[in-house]
Order: structure tokens, then sequence, then C-alpha cells
């Protein structure tokens, strides 16, 4: 743990306002739900997603979506990559930060498809990019009208389209997803 040589004080219903730069900086926004661990005479609060408590189960369904598709499968909470598997996976995990494009996704709740041979614009889905897709489908995970994070596949053959199977097998992933946390 990391001191920040910021010291505040509890009020009388027991708040205490965390500074605005450290919300920046953990990505912290109105609403997010924080998970409250303790230790001792330590209190450390957490950014909490459901999706990444079931990181296992997370990592078997990115597994299993991309060798039905034949895609690289990306599963994702609102705040960085929580797993990907198939070809060009390395380029996208290791808990990257989501891209602004896909916050907005997310936040719109719908299903993003794109291909470059229609013109189509392809979102990157990290901070940094990462791979250089061709065709892509984005299906958010909303449970209880929060959205928790999304599922991804991305292909990268030239010329190629995101085929209805795979868009079909995407939203059924989100939807097999969501259903965990009914």
């Amino acid at each position: 743990m990391k001191a920040t040589g910021i010291v505040r004080r509890i009020d009388e219903l027991g708040r205490v306002v965390i500074p605005k730069e450290i919300r920046r900086t953990l990505r912290i926004k109105n609403g997010d739900p924080l998970e409250i661990f303790t230790e001792r005479d330590e209190l450390m609060l957490k950014k909490y997603s459901p999706i990444a408590a079931l990181e296992k189960f997370s990592e078997g369904t990115a597994r299993s979506l991309s060798e039905l598709s034949g895609h690289l499968a990306v599963i994702t909470d609102t705040d960085e990559v929580l797993c990907a598997a198939g070809e060009g996976r390395r380029e996208l995990g290791g808990r990257r930060h989501i891209s602004e494009a896909l916050a907005r996704v997310m936040q719109e709740r719908r299903r993003y498809v794109a291909c470059l041979a229609e013109g189509g614009e392809i979102l990157p889905l990290t901070e940094e990019g990462g791979a250089n897709a061709t065709a892509q489908v984005i299906v958010p995970v909303v449970c209880g009208g929060d959205c928790l994070g999304a599922v991804s596949l991305l292909t990268f053959a030239e010329g190629a389209r995101m085929e209805r199977g795979a868009v079909d097998l995407c939203h059924l992933t989100a939807e097999i997803l969501a259903s965990q946390f009914e």
C-alpha cells in the first residue's frame, strides 16, 4: 500500500470524502460500488466488480466462446479487460483499462457490430488500442439495468465480416454471464 499524504476526517454520519484526484486516478465514478476490507487497524476500499469475482468462470467462458466462434473473445468489466482467449489475446489481455469508446457502448447498453469491409469503424477495446481487427461485435453484460461489463469478438482476417452466428453467440454469452448475478 502506498501513502498519499492526504488526511480526511470522518463526519458525524461516518462518511469520508475520497479526493477527486484519487477518484480520477482509480477511475471511480459517482455510484460505483466499493468493497470494504479490514485487517487489524487497516481499512481498504476496492472498486467492486461482480464479473471479476467470477474470474475462473469468465476465463472458461472466453475460451469456449473463442473455440466455438473461431475469433478472439474478450470479456471486460466496466474498467478493464478481465480475460481474452484466441488468436491475438496477448495484445488485449493482462488487465488493461478499457477505452472510452467501449465505455460508451456499455453505457448505451446496445450491441455494436462493425467490419472494415463495409466501412464500419472498429472501436479500440483498450486505452492502448490493441489488436488491428477487421470485424468486431461488442455486447454489454446487463443485469437488473446495471451494465457489469461486455463480451466482445474480434476477427483479423482481411475482408472479414462478423457472421450472424457469432453475433448471436456473443449475445448468448453476455446473457449467461448476466444470469450469474440474478
